[in-house]
């Protein structure tokens, strides 16, 4: 037994790589079924986020419309004007959503070109404080610590950037709302801009996926409940932008206390 076991060992061993490779291939090919099927259906909630989003503003349009072509405001001249306004504002809104798309993607591809200069933070973060106390629905107050007044980026996606990290401070706090931007430089050649709420705080196991261009489990979940408006680009689309320069984006936050966001990006001398 021993003589035929001896002679055939090279074949026992040979048949036990065989089964081991086998269960791996069997193991990875499982984890690959569950990951498309993950990816499809974090796909389908992106696809009805996006729809919904997007059905409100044009819903606004169209109802805009027919009010203004049935002539009914005719006599009417500020309440005319109101529509009129109200109308562009969607329209911008809509046209904003699709931007962000194409711009994922060019992004994404890297076929998109950042145009650097050296850029004034306060004019821009002035600019936007304006832009979200006028059409918040809710109590915000804006406090600045700009120990750092410039910074070399690209100023439209910059500024864009800081839109999405302000918009969701809001979307997800209470009915009062504290947010504070800051500035720094540090010795390493980066500026840092952070953004900082008093809302509802990210939890500890969804601040790994939510940088992620799909992530809706958790993100449908809480626009259902809370009325919440977007389709899950904002904070992907931040992470691009500062990626494309050559920085990164820092998160710090305690679920129901609040959540920091820093973005880092090289100064002109540090890239």
């Amino acid at each position: 037994h021993w003589s035929i076991f001896a002679r055939m060992g090279i074949l026992l061993l040979s048949t036990a790589v065989m089964v081991v490779f086998a269960f791996i291939g069997l193991f990875y090919q499982i984890k690959i079924i569950i990951t498309e099927r993950k990816i499809a259906r974090l796909k389908e909630d992106f696809s009805y986020a996006m729809i919904h989003d997007m059905k409100t503003p044009l819903s606004s349009i169209l109802m805009g419309t027919r009010i203004l072509r049935s002539g009914k405001l005719d006599d009417k001249p500020e309440r005319k004007e109101k529509y009129f306004d109200i109308m562009e504002d969607e329209e911008e809104h809509l046209l904003a959503l699709v931007n962000k798309v194409l711009t994922l993607s060019k992004l994404e591809e890297g076929k998109l070109l950042l145009e650097k200069t050296e850029v004034e933070l306060r004019p821009i973060i002035e600019d936007l404080i304006e832009k979200f106390t006028a059409k918040a629905e809710k109590q915000v107050e804006f406090a600045l610590d700009l120990q750092e007044e410039k910074a070399y980026a690209d100023e439209e996606f910059l500024k864009e950037a800081l839109s999405n990290l302000i918009d969701n401070a809001i979307k997800y706090s209470g009915e009062s709302v504290q947010i504070k931007i800051s500035s720094s430089a540090s010795t390493d050649g980066y500026t840092h801009i952070s953004v900082t709420d008093n809302g509802m705080g990210i939890p500890l196991k969804e601040q790994g996926k939510i940088f992620e261009k799909f992530e809706r489990a958790s993100a449908v979940i809480r626009n259902r409940k809370e009325g919440a408006s977007g389709f899950g680009l904002g904070l992907n689309y931040v992470l691009h932008v500062v990626e494309a320069h050559h920085g990164s984006v820092k998160l710090e936050s305690i679920e129901g206390e609040y959540s920091k966001f820093t973005i880092n990006i090289p100064q002109h001398n540090g890239e």
